[in-house]
């Protein structure tokens, strides 16, 4: 049995991690989160890849392909944000040139267990269905397209968002789907583009008229899973990485200075250096060539390459990305991407005053994070200037500029220039 050619979708638009960029090319440990997917999918012998990419992504993904040397991957390009199934029939003119193929559609952004990919590579053996489909089991209700699933396992309908109370079961569709003849299922959602129905749910629906014709599997999982859909799901990456660390491990060229305390689980990157008095406690990633100051504390966080934690700065539960640039302050539950200068005394609010739920906008909607506690997200080379406070979620976009002592209370723009006004009034006081 020929194994599936792994497609792999990583374009769309990205406008829910606003301030953040391309979510495949976000990186943990050192390495993109595409490249850490890659090698998962190689283990499992899945050693031929195609990723559909974006026009913004594209040039950056290729060049990552370029590199590499275990795994054939190939790119195919997604120009407009048309959906699933849009994405999907990108693989024609491949398909064309290849045949006819066994495929199995992963996103980039869904981060399983590596059992999930085996079962499902079990079930395909089995030649009992003509796709198979992961189910993620729920305890309550996730706003997804759920799967109606008869007695056997043979899954019957997707139903999108059905609403709390009207599932018609638990378990919630991952994208983790093997089709065995991709050239049908081509067929069925070019079918439903030329439908009438305005909603973007043309895979679904195809997948949907499928079924009553032909065996759709369920494989179900109760693994762990994390989507990276929005910029605060980079902490909880960044967690489910960290939670992978089980011993310590410092390179030897590693500069750490006497009166250093590294305590925990924790990987120290080549050329990484930490001064006197500084204290790393794991789970904690320090990067290559990153710098860790005299009295400052890293803890449950992830520390880009050339990165810097100043004198006396707290990092916690945090994402530092390549060269964020730190001093004298205080970095809580946050995430600050590359370049992001973070100036002396400056603060991170991550609970709100009523210690309830920490909420953010998304595309102009208000929406709750799910997380008690949540700092500042900060898009590419942001400054932002001394003494300066952050609230809970608050969001400041890429090459912003927060002047001095500015306490921010709603999103910055990319590119804008926030300052205190001040003024300049005369002296009340009248010389004799």
């Amino acid at each position: 049995m020929r194994t599936p050619l792994l497609v792999i979708l990583a374009g769309g638009a990205s406008s829910r991690l606003w301030p953040l960029e391309e979510k495949s090319l976000i990186k943990f440990m050192g390495r993109p989160l595409l490249s850490w997917q890659l090698e998962s999918y190689a283990q499992l012998g899945l050693d031929r890849a195609v990723i559909v990419a974006n026009p913004e992504n594209e040039a950056q993904i290729r060049a990552y392909v370029a590199s590499l040397t275990s795994t054939q991957v190939d790119v195919v390009v997604q120009r407009a944000p048309r959906g699933m199934g849009d994405a999907l029939l990108q693989l024609e003119d491949y398909l064309a040139a290849n045949g006819n193929q066994t495929i199995y559609v992963t996103q980039v952004h869904d981060l399983t267990d590596v059992l999930l990919h085996q079962r499902m590579l079990t079930e395909y053996q089995s030649e009992t269905a003509l796709s198979y489909l992961a189910g993620y089991r729920v305890k309550e209700y996730f706003p997804g397209g759920y799967l109606e699933v008869d007695s056997e396992g043979r899954i019957t309908n997707v139903i999108e968002k059905p609403g709390a109370g009207n599932e018609p079961s638990d378990l919630v569709s991952i994208v983790a789907h093997i089709h065995t003849d991709a050239a049908l299922l081509l067929d069925a959602i070019r079918a439903e583009y030329a439908r009438p129905e305005k909603t973007d749910d043309h895979y679904e629906r195809a997948m949907a008229r499928l079924m009553q014709q032909h065996i759709f599997r369920v494989v179900p999982y109760e693994g762990p899973w994390q989507a990276l859909k929005f910029p605060w799901h980079v902490l909880d990456v960044m967690d489910a990485f960290l939670g992978q660390i089980d011993n310590q491990r410092i390179a030897p060229d590693a500069f750490i200075e006497d009166g250093v305390l590294v305590k925990g689980d924790v990987i120290i990157e080549s050329g990484a250096r930490l001064f006197h008095g500084a204290t790393v406690i794991g789970p904690a990633y320090i990067g290559q060539g990153a710098i860790v100051g005299n009295g400052a504390l890293v803890r449950g966080s992830m520390i880009g390459a050339g990165a810097v934690v100043g004198f006396a700065t707290e990092v916690a539960r945090s994402y530092l990305a390549d060269r964020a640039h730190t001093h004298a302050c205080q970095v809580l539950d946050s995430v600050l991407d590359e370049d992001v200068n973070f100036s002396a005394a400056c603060t991170t609010a991550n609970l709100r005053i009523d210690q309830g739920p920490v909420w953010s906008t998304v595309k102009g909607q208000r929406m709750d994070t799910g997380r008690s506690k949540l700092g500042l997200i900060a898009g590419k080379r942001a400054f932002i200037g001394v003494n300066v406070m952050t609230m809970p979620g608050v969001k400041i976009g890429r090459d912003a500029e927060i002047g001095p002592t500015t306490v921010v209370r709603e999103d910055v723009p990319d590119g804008t220039r926030v300052w205190v006004e001040q003024t300049l009034g005369r002296s009340a006081r009248k010389d004799a």
